[in-house]
């Protein structure tokens, strides 16, 4: 009981939280997204509207939240009069008690009845600009956002730290060596037409691992937000091309200089917090069908031109 009375006294009511796209809304929310995309601030921000006495979050992966009796759960909310319950992290391995509402985080691909799934990823370049308070130029700022990637807490830390920091980052998903193996290799191949078979032959050159473990594992990134692949259009057997949700990953973990691969990824996650269809195609890197009759289509070359438009960069 000491737990529940010690997250209960937490206070969200003077959070410093700068707006993002994606807001909480439903009063049942199971939050998803890769590490550090600023999942917990949504839900700091969200709490920050609410009384004190009307909300309790737990953290269920903070060390001193790890044993608590998930019994008295219940009888603690009902006591309390509680109103939203977040449960940070949440496993599935108990329950959920009867609340008027919850909000969920976790990085299991699990499904509940009358929740709403909501997606969030790191920031878009608008919303990094509004992040950005270091820079006065939009090209300044662009500049560190295609170096340094899309994770708002890089943006105010010292830039002889910030790889460092992005390697720490990829730490978070990994839960032993081999698992950070396998995401370096992921990293490493954005952009590129690899299917998982010819990525798998890879990494059995130089580390022993089952062909269902990394399949396995590749699925749970996938889940997870942390890789995407990208569907050749109406060509479902074709080999997909690979994308990060950083493209500063790539940079981060390799000495080979890839701009194209990290510029191309970039604009995918430009792209996939605007349309839900997108597709590559021969010659053509990222292909939108938005109706029968009109279409979208992006190249290097074009979002060069657009963005020397937009940005003067």
């Amino acid at each position: 009981m000491k737990t529940l009375e010690s997250c209960y006294e937490l206070s969200f009511s003077k959070i410093n939280f700068i707006e993002r796209k994606i807001r909480i809304t439903k009063a049942n929310t199971i939050l998803k997204g890769p590490p550090k995309s600023g999942k917990s601030f949504l839900i700091f921000d969200y709490l920050s509207a609410h009384e004190e006495e009307d909300y309790l979050y737990i953290d269920l992966n903070n060390f001193k939240n790890k044993n608590f009796d998930t019994n008295n759960l219940d009888k603690f909310i009902k006591d309390k009069k509680i109103k939203i319950l977040v449960l940070e992290n949440y496993n599935f391995d108990f329950e959920l008690p009867i609340c008027s509402s919850i909000i969920i985080t976790s990085y299991k691909n699990n499904k509940i009845e009358d929740f709403h799934e909501l997606r969030l990823m790191p920031l878009d370049f608008e919303e990094y600009l509004l992040h950005d308070n270091k820079h006065q130029q939009t090209t300044a700022s662009f500049n560190q956002f295609l170096k340094y990637g899309n994770l708002a807490e890089l943006i105010q830390i010292d830039d002889f730290i910030k790889e460092q920091r992005l390697q720490d980052i990829l730490k978070l998903f990994a839960s032993n060596e081999t698992h950070l193996e396998i995401l370096k290799l992921l990293f490493s191949n954005i952009d590129e037409k690899k299917s998982i078979f010819q990525l798998f032959t890879v990494m059995k050159k130089d580390f022993k691992i089952s062909k269902d473990k990394f399949y396995e594992m590749c699925k749970v990134f996938e889940d997870n937000y942390l890789i995407f692949f990208l569907q050749k259009y109406k060509q479902e057997k074709a080999s997909k091309k690979l994308y990060s949700y950083n493209h500063a990953f790539l940079p981060a973990i390799s000495h080979n200089k890839k701009f194209k691969n990290e510029f191309s990824n970039m604009i995918f996650l430009e792209l996939i917090n605007k349309f839900k269809n997108i597709y590559y195609l021969d010659n053509i890197d990222f292909y939108i069908e938005f109706t029968k009759y009109i279409h979208c289509f992006f190249t290097y070359e074009i979002v060069i031109i657009c963005l020397n438009v937009r940005t003067g960069y």
